[in-house]
C-alpha cells in the first residue's frame, strides 16, 4: 500500500473515498455503491463525514487534494468504522488485509518513544488498551472498554442456538403463510381439505424469506447475521409476508 497523504478531521484521521478505493484494490464507484445500497447502515459522524458548501471550500483550501475531487460538490471522509463498513461489503481478502494495514499504520496515531513513568491508573490502562494510546483518568478506560465490547458485539454472528431459533421462527412463518396463500387462490374459507400445492408453496415462500433476509440484513446467510441483530432478526420473520400474499 503507498503511503497515504494524511488527512484529519474533527480530530481523528479519516480517508477520501479515493484513497480507500486505491488501498482496496477497487473503484470510486463500487465503494459508492456500496454506500448507496447500504446507506442506512452508515451513521454520518460515525462512519463517515459529508463535507459541502462552506465545510468543503474550508477543506480544499487547507487539504491537497487532486482529480475529480478538486471540483466534486460532495466529499466523503470516511473513518476507521466506515472503513470496517466497506472491507465488510467487499469481502476480499485484499480489502481485509488493506483494513488490517489502515488501521495499523493509519488510523492509529503512534506515539512518540520517549520512555514517560506511568501513574498507578495509566499502567491499568495498557493492560486494557487494544492499542498503544494512553488514557488519564477510570471514566476513560471505562469508554474504552465500552467502545471495544461495540466493537466486538458488532462482528459476533449468531451462535449455534440462535441460528436453531431463527430456524423455527422461519418454518413457523412459512407453515403459517402457505397456508393462507394457496387456500386463498382457491378461496378457500375453512374446514379440512387436502391442497395438492401447498408443499410446493412452502418451497417458494422458504426461498423467498431466505432471499429477503439477506437482502435486508446484507449476510450471505442468516448465520451471519449479527448477535446484535438476533431480536431485530426475529421480529422481522414474525411479520414478514410473501409478495403474494395481501
Amino acid at each position: 500500500m503507498n503511503q497515504l497523504q494524511i488527512i484529519q478531521h474533527n480530530g481523528q484521521r479519516v480517508l477520501t473515498t479515493t484513497q480507500l478505493a486505491e488501498a482496496y484494490g477497487t473503484d470510486n464507484k463500487h465503494i459508492n455503491d456500496n454506500f448507496q445500497n447500504n446507506r442506512r447502515r452508515y451513521t454520518l459522524g460515525k462512519h463517515f463525514f459529508e463535507l459541502k458548501d462552506e465545510e468543503l471550500k474550508s477543506f480544499k483550501a487547507t487539504t491537497k487534494i487532486s482529480g475529480n475531487l478538486k471540483f466534486a460538490p460532495v466529499i466523503y471522509l470516511w473513518t476507521e468504522k466506515g472503513a470496517w463498513m466497506h472491507a465488510k461489503s467487499l469481502n476480499t481478502d485484499k480489502a481485509w488485509e488493506a483494513y488490517e494495514t489502515l488501521v495499523d499504520d493509519y488510523y492509529q496515531v503512534k506515539k512518540s518513544n520517549n520512555v514517560v513513568p506511568l501513574s498507578k491508573d495509566q499502567a491499568l490502562v495498557t493492560l486494557l488498551r487494544t492499542t498503544a494510546d494512553l488514557v488519564e483518568n477510570q471514566e476513560q478506560i471505562i469508554q474504552r472498554i465500552d467502545e471495544v465490547e461495540r466493537k466486538v458485539d458488532e462482528q459476533i454472528t449468531l451462535h449455534s442456538g440462535e441460528q436453531r431459533k431463527v430456524q423455527k421462527e422461519i418454518a413457523k412463518r412459512v407453515y403459517e403463510l402457505a397456508e393462507q396463500v394457496v387456500y386463498k387462490q382457491l378461496g378457500f374459507d375453512g374446514g379440512e381439505v387436502i391442497v395438492p400445492d401447498l408443499e410446493k408453496e412452502r418451497k417458494r415462500l422458504f426461498s423467498e424469506i431466505h432471499r429477503t433476509i439477506k437482502d435486508c440484513f446484507a449476510v450471505a446467510s442468516y448465520k451471519d447475521v449479527r448477535r446484535s441483530e438476533f431480536n431485530q432478526l426475529l421480529l422481522f420473520i414474525q411479520a414478514w409476508r410473501p409478495k403474494l400474499v395481501a
